[in-house]
């Protein structure tokens, strides 16, 4: 087991700096070598079973190695090289298939896994969305994945986690071209189309937090034919948004490195500066909504969150109700 992961890490450096050569520039055998402290043979050896696992490295003589291209996977080889995180992914469990990567990071949480460990899956069997709801996973396309995090937090602020979360994932859409904003609670919308959703659970006691779930789905590569008929009119991906393939490791690693930024700075200085950002890429704020929670319909326009996150909504009748959860309808403006 020690030597399996040992020849992983090691493969990972490989592709790490072949990487940051990029795909034109060649390294010489002689550098990996000394960078690994590894024979020229062991280091050729390391290339062949990179090669095997799908990965196109290019070899010419007297000038080195080249990567050329790598396989469409979301395991360690393909992501951790990618990653400017300190904690967060750089334990990476990855599945073909899961039932839920929620369920797996919790019971990995339970059994003592640390802060920052992800779960991610190629495909989803039973993907949990808000409220019950199945989240659509077809394999190989998008990004599902559950970052174990372990915040010295009270419990009652644990919910603020999931607008850090959005506030991270919407930023990182946006890194990559598209025009994303956070729908109250916990969506992500592409020009009004919902892309990606958050979902966050908790295990705590009465005074501490013992460890927070966050799971993201976050549509990449879908097209219109994956989508269930009755969500095609509602829901989107950043490829067709972005009118191209998008690469799910090059994202996952810009969005957990965005991530980690932002809970950084929110266990740091606390949730003001990530309540801003919020609201400046909220598209719920200044609408007029329908909240369905459990207990009764409301609706107003949305006015703001208050300093935990819940939602403020302004009756027609001039009252200002707080609303902690339910779903939100954004509704045409008043004429």
């Amino acid at each position: 087991m020690a030597a399996n992961a040992n020849e992983q890490t090691q493969e990972e450096l490989i592709l790490g700096f072949l990487s940051e050569r990029g795909s034109d520039d060649y390294t010489s055998g002689e550098a990996l070598s000394s960078k690994l402290g590894l024979s020229r043979t062991a280091v050729w050896k390391h290339v062949e079973s990179l090669r095997a696992k799908g990965y196109r490295i290019e070899a010419v003589s007297a000038r080195g190695y080249r990567l050329v291209s790598v396989p469409d996977r979301l395991t360690a080889l393909e992501v951790v090289p990618l990653l400017d995180t300190h904690d967060l992914g750089r334990t990476l469990h990855h599945h073909a298939s899961l039932p839920s990567t929620n369920e797996k990071a919790f019971r990995l949480a339970q059994d003592g896994a640390e802060h920052g460990e992800v779960v991610v899956a190629e495909q989803q069997t039973a993907g949990k969305g808000r409220r019950g709801r199945v989240w659509v996973s077809p394999p190989g396309l998008n990004l599902y994945f559950s970052a174990i995090l372990r915040p010295a937090l009270p419990p009652q602020r644990a919910p603020e986690l999931t607008l850090v979360a959005a506030v991270a994932l919407a930023e990182a859409l946006r890194d990559a071209g598209a025009n994303a904003a956070i729908k109250w609670p916990n969506d992500v919308h592409i020009d009004g189309r919902k892309v990606a959703g958050i979902l966050t659970e908790l295990s705590a006691e009465p005074e501490r937090v013992h460890f927070v779930i966050v799971g993201v789905g976050v549509n990449l590569n879908s097209q219109a034919e994956h989508f269930p008929d009755e969500l095609r009119d509602t829901a989107t991906s950043l490829s067709l948004a972005l009118g191209k393939p998008v690469q799910r490791a090059q994202f996952a690693a810009a969005l957990w490195t965005r991530l980690e930024e932002w809970l950084d700075l929110y266990l740091e200085t606390g949730f003001d500066a990530v309540r801003a950002r919020w609201k400046a890429l909220s598209s719920t704020l200044g609408q007029d909504v329908l909240v369905r929670t459990d207990r009764q319909e409301l609706r107003g326009r949305a006015e703001d969150i208050d300093p935990s996150g819940a939602l403020l909504v302004r009756t027609a009748e001039g009252s200002l109700e707080r609303v902690l959860a339910g779903d939100v309808e954004q509704l045409r403006p008043r004429r």
